[in-house]
């Protein structure tokens, strides 16, 4: 288990004191895929740079199984580090080193022997899907390989954590998903602790299986994922969660507004569906109770996380007030939440 106690990071500027971290409690359980999220100056990378002692908490403490990272010897931190993987952001690798020696580089570092280095070079390759591109330089290797190479790189010494510095960010949408379906399916061989830290929140619904929302040092959201998606408590939450729940938010408020303006008495509903919840036929059995109602579908999408899938369905109810505020009512009945966003009565 990684814990978080109480935890403040603090640097001294020109301009005066920087609070990069404020007060964060946190436990991330072993075997789990934890995501951070927060933009740009949130504290992501100062947070999980204290994982592997490269940072040391101002205040509080930095636990992994109960060995506090903060207070260990350098030689003893150097040891620690050999149980801790690190992807990073734009894959610092060794350019003038093919592939395999990419690979082999910690392992050359830790003194391993260059047989049993190149044979656990050539298994990590394979496991990364890198299989005959050994002998490459990452000059002729595209972003989503060069990121593959570091994936493998970073398990070379066999690690019980893998950190991920917005590993994803410099790859087009595409190669993400293949990276991000890496890092699962590598986490479900190997029983490997995964954090990774990104702004977006793609990366958390596809591969996480909880998530804190980090905002100027301090984490001010966090849980299972399937749960913050549901219902995200922070504005900011709100915020990312919509923009990964619906990527054309804007488009829908503009046709929400133009809908409104032309149809003044009608009633704007948003419907949450969780699960087998997508697969019932809810608005066909709301037109059947409620015939008078007109029905308007505006738009909606499900999303998948690992805990089950969520779907976001918009509806434009016109008719009698009664007939309307009815079907509403009707909705809400059948374990669906019900959201009235806009009311033109």
């Amino acid at each position: 288990m990684i814990e978080f106690k109480d935890v403040s990071k603090t640097f001294e500027t020109k301009e005066g004191t920087v609070h990069a971290i404020k007060d964060v409690n946190l436990k991330i359980d072993s075997g789990k895929i934890y995501g951070i999220i927060g933009y740009s100056g949130a504290g992501k990378t100062t947070l999980i740079r204290m994982l592997n002692g490269l940072e040391k908490p101002t205040t509080g403490s930095v636990n992994i199984n109960g060995v506090a990272i903060n207070q260990l010897s350098a030689k003893d931190l150097r040891v620690q580090r050999h149980k801790i993987g690190m992807i990073f952001q734009h894959f610092n690798l060794l350019w003038s080193r093919t592939v395999k020696e990419n690979v082999m580089f910690p392992l050359e570092i830790a003194g391993v022997a260059k047989v049993e280095r190149e044979k656990k070079a050539l298994e990590l390759i394979d496991l990364v899907g890198l299989e005959g591109k050994e002998d490459m330089y990452p000059a002729s290797l595209s972003g989503g390989q060069k990121q593959r190479v570091g994936v493998a790189r970073a398990l070379a010494n066999d690690p019980e954590i893998l950190l991920s510095d917005e590993a994803t960010s410099a790859l087009d949408p595409e190669t993400t998903d293949e990276v991000l379906d890496l890092l699962l399916d590598i986490k479900k061989r190997l029983n490997i602790t995964i954090v990774l830290i990104t702004h977006e929140m793609h990366v958390i619904r596809k591969i996480c299986d909880n998530v804190a929302v980090l905002d100027g040092g301090k984490i001010i959201e966090e849980g299972e994922v399937l749960n913050v998606f549901k219902n995200p408590q922070q504005p900011l939450t709100q915020r990312f969660v919509s923009a990964e729940s619906d990527p054309s938010h804007q488009e829908t408020e503009i046709v929400l507004d133009e809908l409104l303006n032309k149809y003044p008495n009608s009633r704007i509903v948003r419907l949450t569906f969780h699960g087998d919840q997508a697969k019932l036929p809810i608005v066909s059995e709301m037109v059947h109770e409620f015939p008078k109602v007109d029905l308007n579908i505006v738009a909606g999408n499900i999303k998948q996380t690992q805990e089950g899938s969520i779907g976001t369905l918009y509806l434009q109810l016109t008719g009698p007030e009664p007939q309307v505020a009815g079907s509403v009512n009707f909705l809400k009945k059948l374990r669906v939440e019900t959201e009235v966003i806009a009311d033109g009565k």
